[in-house]
């Protein structure tokens, strides 16, 4: 099994000196389990560290076999979305007045936005099934460096995204948390939160465009 390739502009992050070889080798004798290995950093291919301007911090990827992209809550291509997904699509309607039909979230990525999970990789069928893999320690390293760079929108969907992000100091960002959008639990305040119009409007307070979460 080849292994991913490590985006240039994260590389330098200490998770890959100290602990990728250890996880990739433990990975390689796992079966069964998602993204495909060229996935599995592909948040932070498209999403450059110096491009980043708007963090969603989700838990796990898809645990059913062909839906995970390497992206936080993201669909493939032309698939109809379901689950978190088609809430999260629903509060962008319901919040802008804009639908997105396509699950598919790669052009907020390409805008600047990191879909990034505090786990990269999940067994087939079994979510948090590598909660404890260690995954978290490159999800901090992630969520500091980029608070480090500059003011930036994180968006905290759950109480695990939540509680990763409990040591970057508030100012000067924008931190939006609330519920995570799955079906069991998108009612408790999720649904309502307004994160998309909420982010937009900080970030054109700020001289920087807007989001265009219809693309």
């Amino acid at each position: 099994m080849t292994p991913p390739e490590i985006p240039t502009s994260w590389a330098s992050l200490p998770f890959f000196q100290t602990d990728w070889p250890a996880l990739w080798a433990r990975l390689s004798a796992e079966p069964g389990w998602q993204p495909e290995p060229q996935n599995i950093f592909r948040a932070l291919s498209l999403t450059p560290r110096d491009k980043v301007r708007v963090v969603i911090l989700g838990q796990d990827p898809y645990h059913t076999p062909g839906r995970a992209q390497g992206l936080a809550f993201s669909f493939p291509p032309g698939a109809p979305p379901r689950d978190s997904l088609k809430n999260i699509l629903t509060e962008l309607a319901s919040d802008t007045g804009q639908t997105k039909t396509d699950g598919d979230l790669t052009p907020w990525a390409e805008q600047g936005v990191l879909l990034l999970n505090t786990t990269l990789t999940v067994p087939i069928g079994q979510a948090f099934g590598h909660k404890s893999w260690g995954w978290s320690r490159l999800t901090t390293q992630i969520l500091a460096a980029t608070a480090q760079d500059g003011p930036r929108a994180f968006l905290l969907w759950g109480g695990p995204a939540q509680k990763l992000c409990t040591h970057i100091p508030r100012d000067p960002h924008l931190f939006l948390e609330a519920a995570h959008p799955s079906p069991l639990s998108a009612w408790r305040g999720f649904f309502g939160s307004r994160p998309f119009s909420q982010t937009n409007a900080w970030l054109t307070s700020r001289g920087e465009p807007a989001i265009t979460w219809a693309a």
